[in-house]
């Protein structure tokens, strides 16, 4: 009986968990291993990201100008006084016709020449580089050197009066100017764009479409059915990043504009830029910046819950 017994323990003893730490001490181990890795990205969002926008609705909330030596908490004054004010109406305004203008321009574009360069065709590391190369050039240089050809005896009316076209003083007319500005912008950014949607395009299996056309599809059903549902995920990304960019323009309205003629051009930030700086009303400008802080919220938060209907693979 005692020998039939002993293999038996002994297998018991070859299954039993060797000797060492416990269990919970390897599990708070590893806890504290994963905190640590992120602990950098949680502290920097809570420095860079999280107590700013703590500060900015504290001080939207008070009367702050330095120069008086002023800091009067108001409560809601400052926004009682912003939805009253025309200026802050008419920066709206702009803000909606540019992100119109610069999203459609942008995300049009940047799809119609990630599509031709997909077609590799000869040239088209040229072309590539061609407009991606604006992406990397200082923005300020890049807004300085179209404010010399946008001017009334600048490179583009020099070039119209060649072909017998009379040019109009692009930045000096409300339609014009604004016009200018978004097409600058597109240029300066429909790179990254396109960029991005190619290597959608890239991604598409071949077989799909050869199975589309072999249906009897012709090439704009092919897109249409094929290849913009599966690149779908990336004009998501491509609208969201447009979007957000748009509503936080100022370098360009600086440089070319000023906000002018008039207000015509006077965007949200351009005009909490007056208000803090020009003005000296570091309250006032808080509450703008809540509030275009929530307007890129609410637009981005509602490009998400309408991606459900219509990006690929989204449940």
């Amino acid at each position: 009986m005692v020998s039939a017994a002993t293999p038996r323990t002994g297998r018991r003893a070859a299954t039993r968990r060797p000797s060492g730490r416990p269990r919970s001490a390897i599990r708070r181990r590893d806890a504290l291993v994963g905190y640590l890795f992120i602990a950098p990205q949680l502290l920097g969002a809570v420095a860079l990201v999280i107590a700013p926008l703590i500060a900015v609705l504290y001080l939207s909330l008070h009367d702050w100008n330095p120069l008086a030596s002023t800091f009067t908490f108001i409560g809601l004054d400052n926004y009682t006084k912003m939805f009253s004010d025309p200026s802050f109406l008419d920066s709206l305004e702009a803000s909606g016709y540019f992100s119109l203008g610069l999203v459609v321009l942008n995300v049009t574009l940047a799809l119609a020449l990630a599509v031709l360069l997909n077609q590799k065709l000869p040239g088209t590391t040229a072309f590539r580089t061609f407009f991606f190369s604006p992406v990397v050039v200082s923005l300020v240089a890049w807004s300085i050197v179209w404010s010399f050809l946008l001017q009334y005896d600048g490179g583009i009316n020099g070039f119209l009066s060649a072909i017998g076209v009379q040019g109009p003083n692009w930045l000096r007319s409300g339609p014009t100017a604004m016009a200018s500005v978004i097409v600058v912008q597109v240029f300066k950014n429909v790179g990254l764009n396109m960029i991005l949607f190619l290597a959608a395009l890239q991604g598409v299996p071949m077989e799909l479409r050869e199975a589309a056309r072999i249906d009897g599809a012709r090439e704009w059903r092919v897109f249409r059915s094929v290849t913009l549902p599966m690149i779908s995920p990336t004009v998501l990304l491509v609208s969201v990043i447009t979007v957000i960019g748009s509503l936080e323009v100022f370098a360009q309205i600086a440089v070319l504009t000023g906000g002018g003629p008039g207000n015509s051009t006077t965007v949200l930030v351009y005009y909490l830029y007056q208000r803090a700086f020009k003005y000296h009303q570091f309250g006032f400008a808080s509450a703008i910046g809540v509030v275009l802080f929530l307007i890129v919220l609410v637009l981005t938060l509602a490009q998400f819950q309408t991606r459900k209907r219509w990006v690929h693979d989204e449940v």
